[in-house]
């Protein structure tokens, strides 16, 4: 059968513009890796910190950093370059050269953007990616350190635990997340009642700005330094390293993970919890994870179970006594507790063995998997019918999980205005909508995230309104995004 005249035609024109479409990117390219070797200082070469489609590695190096594997696709857009920096004036050179030529720069430290927003973009875009940059030094005389952006938090911690076993850090509990965008955006830990957020420890930092000026917090200004942290910090430039207080913690801490089912009381211990975990002493934090499992007791059938996660900066002997004092129904004993170091408790919460060598924190590579998050805010006691309500939803839904993390504590006392994190005074507790799956694909990913955003939507009666809050590092378009064209304030740092 003969081709028709107009579908050759129509065949033809699409021919051609795909072919002036990549003749233009291929200019582009070639333009901006230009600009970049004639921006790059004669000492710290850059060209071989530039990895473009054509180079063998490409694949690998975009690949290393990715933790949502929704972010993986064939038909997920790819930067059409990555600058992998060795030195700050390769991070200059990349600011200078993406603001010359219009052209969106996405910051990645650790690659946890929930949403792929460090590495992923609808315009065309190149990818500052800084794991080369995460120098550590840590200074015990003056309890301070100075941590690259490119570091992750179990590198932070394994280093600060190699000069002392009573300093620690107030930050997140998952090693592999990059010290850039956990820092820039807020990061919290277990010892935030305690200690407060990261941001509430940063004295000082390294920052480049939008014109490939280097600054200290005394030249870049206590507004510029008010804006890094917690506020994405990437909006306003490229934030080299920080410089953190270290917190005191004992040598001896101590852990505990006790889960209970609904046939084991777990509402009545919830309910409990929520009337007091704010109002705890600051140094004990019981994080609940709530999920769907099948039932012991009934066939065929499923329950929810609770997980009391905790870290108490004390021994057992005192911690029971607490806990019993106002979690009665949990029926916490000592033998359900662990003594341990500050740094094996990191091992602990991170489900890694807590007799493991702590050199484990070191490593940067995470379990992998297709996943959706979102956060709330919750300033009232939920009513006893509300969690039983709550169960049977998720339950329902089967695959969502719900954390709780108490607020109380510091960070009551810190003023919402002192930095860009405004969760403060009036917070219980934070909630993580949490869901994870295996297959790949958009059909998969649909229908797992319609099913976190049900429970989303089940729990707007019982948490904050108007506004209804969120925390900036559980990344969540759902939200809604900007739309600013390629500029640096569209730019994500994780």
């Amino acid at each position: 059968m003969a081709t028709s005249r107009p579908n050759v035609v129509v065949f033809s024109l699409l021919s051609a513009l795909l072919l002036v479409s990549t003749m233009a990117a291929s200019a582009m390219e070639e333009t901006f890796v230009q600009c970049l070797l004639d921006n790059s200082h004669p000492s710290h070469p850059i060209s071989e910190a530039i990895f473009t489609p054509q180079n063998p590695s490409y694949s690998s190096v975009l690949q290393s950093s990715i933790r949502n594997l929704r972010f993986n696709e064939t038909f997920t857009p790819k930067p059409f370059l990555i600058l992998t920096a060795l030195h700050q004036s390769h991070v200059q050179a990349a600011i200078v050269c993406a603001k010359r030529d219009n052209i969106q720069m996405k910051i990645r430290s650790g690659g946890h953007d929930y949403e792929g927003l460090s590495y992923v973009a609808a315009v065309p875009f190149f990818v500052l990616d800084m794991f080369n940059l995460r120098a550590i030094d840590v200074d015990i005389s003056t309890e301070t350190a100075w941590v690259q952006s490119g570091a992750t938090l179990g590198e932070l911690y394994y280093r600060i635990s190699e000069k002392s076993n009573v300093h620690g850090f107030p930050a997140g509990v998952c090693p592999t997340v990059g010290v850039g965008g956990h820092l820039g955006g807020g990061g919290y830990g277990n010892m935030m009642r305690k200690f407060g957020l990261t941001v509430d420890n940063i004295v000082d930092a390294y920052f480049i700005d939008v014109n490939g000026r280097l600054h200290d917090r005394k030249s870049m200004g206590e507004d510029i330094f008010w804006a890094i942290r917690g506020g994405g910090a990437a909006s306003f430039g490229v934030v080299l390293a920080y410089k953190i207080n270290l917190v005191r913690v004992p040598e001896t801490v101590t852990v505990f993970s006790v889960a209970k089912t609904l046939e084991e009381n777990a509402t009545d211990i919830v309910d409990q919890w929520q009337h007091v975990a704010s109002k705890l002493p600051n140094d004990l934090f019981i994080r609940l994870v709530i999920d769907v499992v099948n039932s012991s007791t009934q066939a065929d059938r499923k329950t929810v179970r609770v997980t009391f996660l905790s870290l108490f900066l004390g021994d057992s002997k005192r911690l029971v006594s607490i806990v019993n004092e106002n979690i009665p129904a949990l029926g916490l004993s000592e033998s359900d507790c662990i003594e341990t170091s500050w740094i094996r408790s990191v091992l602990f919460w991170t489900n890694i063995a807590i007799n493991s060598p702590t050199d484990v924190l070191l490593n940067r590579t995470p379990s992998l998997v297709y996943l959706k998050r979102k956060s709330d805010y919750v300033k009232e006691p939920i009513p006893r019918a509300g969690l039983e309500w709550i169960w049977q939803r998720m339950i329902e839904l089967q695959v969502p999980q719900l954390i709780f993390n108490p607020y109380g504590g510091e960070m009551a006392e810190i003023a919402p205005t002192a930095t860009p994190f405004p969760h403060r005074e009036g917070n219980l507790w934070k909630i993580q909508y949490v869901t994870n799956w295996n297959q790949g694909g958009l059909e998969a990913a649909n229908y797992y995230i319609g099913l976190t955003r049900k429970l989303y939507g089940y729990m707007t009666p019982f948490v904050s309104k108007n506004p209804r809050e969120a925390f900036l590092n559980y990344r969540d378009i759902d939200l809604g995004v900007n739309h600013n064209g390629r500029q640096m304030s569209r730019t994500c740092f994780s």
